[in-house]
């Protein structure tokens, strides 16, 4: 598996273990994907996470979150790639799924949703969005 984009990675990586109903997901450690992870056990969509501490890196284990069965998240799907980096102005930024989903954004600020950056006025690079 070509690791060309970590968060591209980390996205497929939560989407088949979706698809295929797992309870947990055990994915490539950085700072941005623990941030991503954060959100999204904040938002409610992941039930939990945990760091997995190897000897020469870490990974983290994800607790996926189901509802009668179903996953809570339909689709999580990246917007900016390593070549394709995507913008969004303060005026630009959002509702995603008319404020059912949430889009990630890294910001000036550190990384957040798109309802936070809303509040503060500032836009960013959109890394996800989650529904």
């Amino acid at each position: 598996m070509s690791v060309q984009n970590p968060i591209v990675n980390f996205i497929v990586m939560m989407r088949n273990a979706l698809k295929e109903k797992h309870e947990e997901v055990i994915v490539p450690s950085s700072k941005l994907i623990l941030t991503i992870n954060k959100i999204l056990k904040d938002e409610g969509f992941i039930e939990d996470f945990h760091i997995i501490e190897e000897k020469s890196f870490h990974k983290i284990k994800i607790i996926l979150k189901y509802v009668n069965k179903k996953p809570v998240i339909t689709n999580i799907q990246p917007v900016s790639t390593s070549g394709r980096r995507i913008y969004w102005k303060k005026d630009e930024v959002k509702k995603v799924r008319n404020g059912l989903g949430i889009a990630i954004l890294s910001t000036s600020k550190g990384v957040m949703t798109d309802h936070k950056a809303r509040l503060l006025g500032i836009g960013g690079e959109v890394i996800c969005t989650v529904y």
